[in-house]
């Protein structure tokens, strides 16, 4: 399905109200459109994270999904907002490269360095090329956890061991079935591969439970 999208990138539908946050771009993409990529909040509310998006020089996504299903636009799909983060070798998951092509030292700053080198294709989209598309959900601790020996030496504030160890919640089948026209939508509209759309822990170094339960590929009915 297509959808119109206006000369400042904003979508034209129902489903989709917009809320946008200027705060949050960070100036036109000088790249094409090629990914896609889906995160959590890590907040309970909308309401909070839209004033978080009202912040000078706030970092956001260009979609928000509330628990109802409530589709927000944040961003204008042709800026560019800051959403993905240092990027993971994708060629290590194609096993066309090696860990040892990779320096030692640097971690994933230099990681990132050299993926970025690479054409789009040959790497996971970054800030530049992806659609950011968040949904609300704050992640928690399991009952009952205790920090491990390691966090403990590491000397970890209390907020690092919960970006660490804590666990995000699945999605409300609301948030899935929006996620999936959305995405549906986006595809189609600016002709992006059914194989570039990733959950945030895939493509950078993030809480590996964030959005593990999104689900892009629900059937939905057509308005």
């Amino acid at each position: 399905m297509l959808v119109e999208i206006d000369k400042h990138g904003m979508v034209s539908h129902a489903r989709v109200r917009h809320a946008r946050s200027p705060q949050i771009e960070r100036g036109k993409r000088t790249a094409a459109i090629t990914g896609i990529v889906v995160h959590q909040t890590d907040a309970d509310t909308l309401e909070s994270s839209l004033n978080s998006y009202r912040n000078p020089k706030a970092n956001g996504a260009h979609f928000l999904i509330d628990k109802d299903g409530t589709i927000y636009q944040t961003a204008a799909i042709y800026q560019r907002t800051n959403h993905v983060g240092p990027l993971r070798a994708r060629c290590l998951v194609m096993k066309t490269c090696k860990p040892d092509d990779f320096p030692k030292k640097g971690g994933a700053a230099a990681m990132h360095r050299i993926e970025m080198q690479k054409a789009p294709g040959d790497r996971y989209p970054g800030n530049m090329e992806a659609i950011g598309i968040e949904m609300v959900g704050r992640a928690r601790l399991p009952e009952g956890f205790k920090p491990t020996l390691q966090q403990k030496k590491r000397n970890l504030t209390p907020e690092e061991i919960r970006g660490e160890s804590a666990i995000f919640p699945t999605p409300t089948a609301a948030q899935n079935q929006s996620l999936s026209w959305l995405v549906g939508v986006l595809r189609d509209s600016i002709q992006v591969e059914s194989s570039e759309v990733f959950h945030h822990p895939e493509v950078s170094r993030k809480n590996p439970t964030e959005a593990q339960g999104a689900n892009w590929n629900l059937a939905v009915p057509t308005p």
